[in-house]
């Protein structure tokens, strides 16, 4: 029973070659995430080797699959180069150039591995959204959440589709 476990325990980590599932926010076998946010729906598709099939260009990886930068078409059309660091197979923090200012995006993490804050860095001005009231699906992905920008609380929900 116990190597049952361990076989699966293994299986779920080893199960894609990238990791642009958890740059979404999420684990295990995605084919597509659905997010709704102040009524605009955004879909970001995998294909089985857990990487992202569009939205990304230029996209570099390390030797284990996390991906370090991507090109992505951002406001009004405009590429810019996103750079990721990576601790313990989470993000921590993301920077980029946007309209002349460098932005820096960090992350904490909650006890269930989700997102509990994300503080960005404006060229020196810095704004922290918290989230909250977090749901989950049955894979253990967030599904909804609460997140404070600016004192206005908005919900986000997602719906995510599973390779089986």
């Amino acid at each position: 029973m116990m190597i049952a476990m361990v076989a699966v325990a293994f299986t779920a980590q080893a199960q894609t070659k990238f990791h642009d599932v958890e740059v979404n926010e999420a684990q295990g076998a995605v084919k597509k995430i659905t997010t709704n946010v102040m009524g605009q729906a955004q879909v970001v598709s995998f294909d089985q080797n857990g990487k992202q099939t569009e939205g990304l260009n230029d996209a570099k990886y390390d030797a284990n699959g996390y991906l370090q930068s991507a090109k992505r078409t951002m406001f009004q059309g405009q590429e810019t180069t996103i750079n990721y660091k990576w601790e313990n197979g989470k993000i921590v923090s993301q920077s980029m150039e946007m309209m002349g200012n460098q932005i820096v995006t960090k992350l904490t993490y909650n006890d269930k591995g989700a997102v509990a804050a994300q503080s960005m860095d404006f060229g020196g001005q810095a704004m922290e959204m918290p989230y909250t009231d977090y749901k989950y699906d049955a894979k253990g992905n967030w599904i909804s959440r609460k997140m404070s920008m600016m004192g206005q609380e908005m919900e986000q929900t997602r719906t995510i589709e599973y390779y089986e």
